[in-house]
């Protein structure tokens, strides 16, 4: 969106999660067993792995952007997307859109920096080739709902003119060794004065989908964007919120071959997927 206080992102970052129902106490103390090195490499291993069977599933995204009026806590715009991620005849990925309503947005203009997080950010991996791009800090151990987990923080080292990185933390799943859940920020964010291009925090949890496979299924991102006085107008913050849905995952090519350190990891899927993270 053409700020976000510091504070604000300051707040959801240091504390949000910890104080919610279903997360346990964060446990700070050096993880035993595995040095945090190895937790890293390991994470970015399978994440790589993933993201690469996660190219071979259709699913259906449902994403709908809001304003919200302050005085009464309620939509004034929204953006409304539900399209379908598929294959064509050829096997070449492709999205559909299948319900589009009218945009009711004024407030806002929405920028190619908000499409591409919705399709490339929002649903965040951190895989082998992003690791050198990040600040990786281990924060401790913390039971988020029936999985233990280790907690990370990132950040960017160097911000690359035309790039985009997540700020923030992840939680690991300790047996998997896979995000399933991230809360933070995409940056940079842009707060020139006429040329801002804000978005808000975000939270995005993950499912597992055929009993191994951590897939994104739902994104949550709320804040208020500020925008500064030009031309005579006067300042202006606005309420956003963003909810997405990601569903229905099916696998689309009859085999999927993943290698996880070096080792083809067998694909046996289950008829049902196996949820085992979940938004409160």
């Amino acid at each position: 969106m053409r700020f976000l206080p510091l504070t604000l992102a300051a707040a959801l970052l240091t504390s949000p999660l910890f104080a919610q129902q279903g997360f346990g106490p964060l446990d700070s103390a050096q993880p035993t067993g595995i040095a945090v090195p190895e937790i890293i490499k390991r994470m970015g291993e399978r994440e790589a792995a993933f993201a690469a069977a996660r190219e071979s599933y259709t699913f259906t995204q449902d994403t709908t952007f809001y304003t919200i009026n302050d005085d009464t806590n309620r939509p004034d715009g929204e953006y409304h997307q539900v399209s379908n991620v598929t294959f064509d005849k050829n096997g070449k990925r492709e999205e559909r859109v299948t319900f589009a309503p009218a945009n009711t947005i004024q407030r806002v203009i929405m920028t190619e920096n908000d499409m591409r997080d919705i399709q490339e950010r929002l649903p965040f991996i951190l895989t082998t080739p992003e690791l050198p791009d990040y600040t990786i800090n281990y924060l401790g151990k913390q039971k988020v709902d029936e999985l233990d987990t280790y907690v990370l923080d990132v950040t960017p080292k160097e911000i690359v003119k035309g790039h985009r990185y997540f700020q923030g933390k992840v939680w690991v799943d300790q047996q998997d060794m896979e995000i399933v859940l991230v809360n933070g920020m995409n940056v940079p964010q842009i707060v020139k004065r006429g040329h801002e291009d804000l978005s808000p925090p975000f939270t995005t949890y993950y499912e597992q989908i055929d009993g191994k496979y951590w897939f994104p299924t739902y994104t949550k991102a709320e804040g208020t964007l500020h925008f500064a006085a030009q031309d005579g107008a006067m300042s202006q913050d606005v309420h956003v919120k963003t909810l997405i849905h990601y569903r229905d995952y099916k696998r689309f090519r009859s085999t999927v071959t993943i290698k996880y350190n070096g080792e083809e990891i067998q694909d046996e899927t289950k008829q049902q997927p196996t949820p085992k993270a979940k938004p409160q």
